[in-house]
């Protein structure tokens, strides 16, 4: 037997590493931030053709009796026509009701595109329709809409905090898995910041909204907030300088018109069942001097609620949850209109963490306030929001399911794999007021961001 000295021993160590380090696969480097949509450079991926596409459908004032649909096309196309029938197990659809689209026509970096607009009336609640709007010389395929039923039915909807970034990328996966878990809801609420905007990919970034959602905008009614991302800053750097609502809003969405006094092409509301839901305008209320003006229009129109339940959108949060940022004005005249009003649920976006806190008004029941984010730019907390909120959350794609069934109203906020973050249910009393039940039962840990900064470098932020 042979024996090996132990300067032999660390020879042939040595010679071992040495090939082990020239073989070893090499570290990986840090890997540079993807671009903000998938399309490359030169490509038209979303240029209007003859084919209808961006085809959203969003409720009037009473939802129950019809909704109204906006889709685009190229120039070729003028006043198309929706078709609408009622849903059967036939292919034969049999002679469906034609009505007219108005049309509008938008010059963007994917060309000229012309947007329509459509109306239905005359629906029956509860009732399931198949419908399909025109192009030039073709046809979407049919969809399914199920209008919302009367009063005192159960009602489910989807709520979902800022898409704003990557949307084909890394919202898709949470629209699936929000329809997954709510297949039988009938609204979908988005709180603002649908797209980015900015750096000539406006356009693409609302095609890739429109690819992230898939079939939710054809399934359920839409109803979303314009965020500040919706807007753009005309003459910027200069002293003229404004914020201007940009031209894909009015003409992406057929909503309802009956909004406040100097926003009335982004404040709207409308009855769904049992709940009246009111949408705001917080940018223009922050920047635009319209937040007494919608103040008193929210006033109004809860005053005049029928609904046993109310909700209320808006982009910017009342009580923010993320450094260095408060929206005060809104605190000053659109807090005291939902706390008097006590409107149950104030769901909100902007901050891109996680959320929720109650109200501050003693010995009254007060609004559920909720900021949330679906999309992947993720910001990091105040430790303010730590003291004042819970629970909350850094670094987490989320959904939001709410189910509304007579005097309950059931919360879900789940991530983006379809756990369960935040949980609780509001029970309305004989006497008007309201009971708060947490339900913490199988809810995950809190999330933080592990993170030291950003692949660009900002410690402000936890992934962008």
């Amino acid at each position: 037997m042979r024996c090996v000295h132990s300067s032999g021993l660390r020879a042939v160590l040595a010679a071992w590493l040495v090939a082990a380090a020239t073989f070893a696969p090499p570290q990986e480097a840090p890997r540079p931030p993807e671009p903000n949509t998938r399309v490359p450079a030169g490509v038209a991926r979303h240029a209007p053709s003859v084919f209808p596409d961006r085809i959203v459908a969003s409720p009037v004032q009473d939802a129950a009796t019809g909704f109204a649909v906006a889709w685009r096309t190229d120039a070729s196309v003028a006043a198309p026509v929706l078709e609408i029938v009622l849903a059967g197990d036939s292919p034969d659809m049999g002679v469906p009701r034609q009505v007219r689209a108005a049309t509008t026509a938008l010059r963007t970096e994917n060309g000229i595109g012309h947007h329509h607009r459509a109306e239905v009336d005359g629906l029956q609640a509860d009732t399931l329709y198949a419908w399909r709007v025109q192009g030039g010389g073709t046809w979407s395929p049919w969809h399914h809409t199920r209008t919302p039923a009367s009063p005192g039915t159960p009602l489910t909807l989807l709520y979902f905090g800022d898409t704003q970034n990557k949307n084909t990328s890394l919202t898709t996966r949470v629209v699936r898995e929000a329809m997954r878990h709510a297949p039988d809801a009938r609204l979908a609420l988005f709180a603002g910041d649908l797209v980015s905007g900015g750096d000539g990919e406006d356009d693409n970034e609302w095609g890739e909204w429109f690819e992230a959602g898939e079939s939710l905008p054809t399934s359920m009614l839409v109803a979303p907030a314009a965020g500040n991302h919706e807007y753009f800053e005309e003459f910027e750097d200069t002293p003229q300088e404004r914020r201007v609502l940009g031209a894909h809003w009015p003409r992406t969405f057929a909503l309802p018109g009956n909004g406040a006094e100097g926003a009335a092409a982004t404040t709207y509301w409308f009855d769904a069942q049992d709940v009246r839901v009111v949408v705001l305008d917080g940018t223009s209320a922050l920047d635009l001097g319209t937040a007494r003006a919608q103040a008193a229009w929210l006033d109004r129109v809860l005053a005049g609620n029928t609904r046993r339940w109310s909700i209320v959108v808006v982009h910017q949060p009342m009580f923010s949850p993320r450094q260095d940022r408060d929206n005060e004005l809104l605190r000053r005249h659109v807090l005291p209109v939902l706390e008097r009003r006590r409107v149950d649920l104030v769901l909100q976006g902007h901050d891109h963490v996680y959320g929720r806190r109650g109200g501050r008004v003693p010995g009254q029941p007060t609004p559920q306030f909720v900021v949330s984010v679906a999309g992947a730019k993720q910001y990091r907390l105040s430790p303010q929001a730590r003291l004042t909120m819970a629970p909350v959350a850094e670094d987490t794609q989320l959904f939001q399911v709410l189910r509304v069934d007579g005097d309950r109203l059931r919360y879900e906020a789940r991530t983006a794999t379809g756990r369960l973050y935040d949980a609780f249910e509001l029970e309305r009393a004989p006497d008007g007021g309201r009971r708060l039940r947490e339900l913490e039962e199988e809810r995950i840990p809190q999330r933080d961001c592990e993170r030291a900064a950003t692949l660009k470098g900002r410690a402000d932020r936890c992934w962008e």
